[in-house]
């Protein structure tokens, strides 16, 4: 492994931090029932393969499978639980891919790699692209992509 290309242990990362290549993996979670009704709910999208095992069989699933926009909150969610903390802001914006079901039982986590990096134009924080690869127990890659996050830079001493 090179040094663009290392792996970052638990603490906080600051913007000047952060190099490209830098990864990590998350922890995981089990998707649940729960989680896809509770998704529904609160969305609304009440969408037969999500809400009907049969329908969804008939449609060359297994079961029921995830909301795409669940599985990408829950690998975002398993990024800001991690052990790694990247001092952010907020985010700036998805790139998102749907790559294969999620299906209730399987257990997901997410593989962080740092794509790229810059100051924004004021100079008073950063912008880190992070990469995002979902994968389940299996190995399969559910989801992929990509998020811009607004980044801080680290405090300066007072003088």
């Amino acid at each position: 492994m090179t040094a663009a290309q290392r792996l970052l242990g638990p603490g906080e990362y600051w913007f000047e931090d952060l190099r490209e290549g830098d990864h990590y993996e998350t922890g995981k979670i089990v998707m649940t029932d729960a989680h896809i009704v509770g998704f529904a709910g609160l969305s609304g999208d009440l969408f037969d393969v999500h809400m009907d095992d049969e329908f969804a069989r008939e449609q060359g699933f297994a079961g029921r499978i995830a909301h795409g926009l669940l599985g990408l909150a829950m690998a975002d969610g398993l990024k800001n639980r991690s052990s790694v903390r990247i001092m952010a802001v907020a985010s700036l914006g998805w790139n998102w891919n749907f790559r294969g079901p999620i299906l209730v039982g399987d257990r997901i986590g997410v593989t962080v790699t740092v794509k790229s990096k810059r100051l924004t134009s004021k100079g008073d924080r950063g912008v880190t692209m992070l990469g995002f690869v979902v994968a389940n127990q299996r190995g399969e890659v559910v989801q992929e992509g990509e998020t811009a996050l607004l980044t801080r830079l680290r405090p300066r001493e007072a003088a």
